[in-house]
């Protein structure tokens, strides 16, 4: 009867050691797909961040810039020795190959619209409308700030 008993055990030794294999297997199985899955999300999310640092340009359409319309030569300061007023610097640097640019006390940025609105404009602060590309303005409209 004891070897009877002893096969048993046996037997059910290897049924309960068998099944510790499946159930390490099925875990094991569980943990990759978890962490498959957390790469995947962990990459998606980086992708729309991605995205998201490059929409701004396109929702700062029709974004309102203030501040003053100098020239991409002298910008905030203009030269007292020249016994010019801003309005007339502007335009001189303008006339010679500068470009029109909006300075704020944060920011300076290029202007790219109508001249002849800008010229009206020069060496006045002015409230901006446009679309802005890195540090230039694609100027929709301008009007005196004042």
């Amino acid at each position: 009867m004891t070897g009877t008993f002893r096969e048993v055990c046996l037997k059910s030794k290897d049924i309960v050691n068998s099944r510790s294999v499946w159930t390490e297997i099925i875990l094991l199985a569980t943990a990759t797909a978890f962490a498959l899955a957390l790469l995947l999300a962990t990459l998606g999310a980086a992708a729309g961040l991605a995205v998201g640092q490059a929409q701004p340009q396109r929702t700062a359409m029709g974004q309102s810039f203030e501040g003053m319309v100098t020239c991409s030569r002298c910008g905030a300061k203009h030269q007292p020795a020249l016994d010019r007023s801003a309005s007339t610097c502007v335009r001189v640097c303008v006339h010679g190959g500068s470009s029109f640019a909006l300075i704020n006390d944060e920011s300076a940025y290029l202007l790219d619209g109508d001249l002849s609105s800008l010229k009206k404009l020069a060496g006045q602060r002015a409230r901006v409308t446009g679309t802005r590309i890195g540090n230039t303005i694609k100027v929709t409209t301008i009007a005196s700030a004042t």
